[in-house]
């Protein structure tokens, strides 16, 4: 393939926009190369302005459950943009999906939209630390809930050191109240309540997206859940990845958790800027103009994301849709792992509704630390190897992949010629 027009169209973006991308993992720096700039999407497949084909399954990070440009979504979104694309100003439409979320996840009684899932995680800590009067929050090691300054922290030596930022920029007062602790694993989570008394909340993906596709062990869930109510702190899902993507109602639904707050994004907004925090009305009337926890944004709420997500929603949970592409995604999974296992490449694969993992080692890790150094070498030689194929995957050896409603057998034929014919 021939990426010419791509080459120059970042060559420009270099000399105005920073490192040439607004969104770090765009610029392949982790892959190898330049990014590849697409002119256009339509169902499972991307055109780049080069008028090279690729099969995505980046599906714009998991949010185009039903892929690129779907004519119900994009005939809702033209439709609103005639009547007006923002309003700073209550709308019905708002409500209307938040009845629709709720249906799905009854754990959010009340829900806030916002912009974005960072916005919805910021939101969910205020309301955590407004409600319980504490400051200390607990996160986990390669779990990602956007880029607060509180939660870009690493947590040092010791089983529940103080935060450091792992960013700069970030105040080192802003993380000292962050715990960092492995996923999947119960004890240092009760020897962190044991030590701490002044924690406001554990957040946590229930399905972790961004160290490949990690499940949150049953007993690991259900140890959060026991754990935060004997010491009177709260229990944030984020699932802006897994929400709509593991199940219709979440990982919540399937684990049979209610946390005490979830975060959502992605899905809900069916490719368009959005978030949402939702939980129990008891928790979220803290927040203005109820009670005394901030938040507000100009576009929150806005009619194009509330549109595109309710149509997004309506169409993935007509009867059958889901299951469907549930079980075209496990099918694939297995089917990809089974091409490595007659090429003699060590590669496991794992699926959680339309969400997928691929890791180029014996054993699908536990936690972040179980990811090896020869899955991200691998992996950077593959999305090489396919994008030369036509097929496009996320440009992170660390991210989750997707598999919309959009793609075809003949889109998986295809992808699975292509990752026959590696070799490590």
């Amino acid at each position: 393939m021939k990426h010419t027009r791509s080459a120059k169209a970042f060559q420009r973006a270099c000399r105005v926009l920073v490192g040439g991308v607004n969104s770090p993992v765009r610029s392949f720096r982790a892959v190898g190369g330049s990014p590849v700039f697409f002119a256009k999407g339509k169902g499972s497949r991307l055109t780049d302005v080069d008028g090279n084909t690729y099969v995505d399954f980046c599906q714009s990070w998991g949010a185009l459950v039903l892929g690129h440009a779907d004519p119900r979504v994009t005939r809702a979104i033209t439709a609103q943009t005639a009547k007006g694309t923002s309003f700073g100003a209550s709308i019905e439409l708002e409500a209307e999906l938040a009845e629709m979320i709720r249906k799905f996840f009854p754990s959010c009684e009340k829900l806030r939209f916002t912009s974005s899932g960072t916005e919805a995680v910021m939101t969910a800590l205020r309301i955590a630390r407004g409600a319980t009067g504490r400051n200390r929050i607990i996160k986990f090691e390669g779990g990602y809930h956007g880029h607060t300054d509180a939660l870009l922290a690493k947590g040092g030596s010791g089983l529940a050191t103080l935060g450091i930022p792992s960013s700069a920029g970030v105040p080192p007062a802003a993380a000292a109240d962050t715990l960092v602790l492995p996923y999947n694993a119960v004890e240092p989570l009760r020897a962190a309540f044991a030590k701490f008394k002044d924690i406001a909340a554990v957040i946590v993906e229930p399905v972790a997206g961004n160290m490949g596709m990690i499940p949150g062990n049953p007993a690991f869930l259900k140890a959060l859940r026991a754990l935060t109510q004997k010491n009177g702190a709260l229990l944030i899902f984020d699932e802006v990845i897994s929400g709509f993507r593991t199940a219709l109602g979440g990982v919540q639904s399937r684990a049979r958790i209610t946390p005490d707050l979830t975060t959502l994004g992605k899905v809900i907004g069916g490719g368009l800027p959005v978030g949402a925090v939702g939980g129990r009305a008891s928790l979220m009337k803290h927040l203005a103009p109820e009670g005394p926890v901030y938040q507000a944004g100009t576009l929150s709420g806005n009619p194009l994301s509330m549109r595109a997500g309710l149509e997004t929603l309506r169409a993935l949970s007509a009867p059958g849709v889901f299951g469907r592409l549930r079980r075209t995604t496990s099918a694939f999974t297995a089917a990809l792992a089974a091409a490595f296992r007659r090429s003699g490449i060590p590669a496991v694969t794992s699926s959680e509704g339309s969400v997928f993992a691929l890791f180029f080692q014996p054993e699908a890790p536990r936690d972040f630390g179980g990811i090896s150094e020869r899955h991200v070498r691998t992996y950077n030689r593959f999305f090489r190897h396919m994008l030369e194929r036509g097929v496009y995957l996320p440009p992170s050896a660390y991210e989750a992949l997707f598999v919309s409603t959009s793609h075809t057998a003949k889109d998986l034929d295809l992808t699975l010629d292509a990752a026959r014919s590696f070799r490590v």
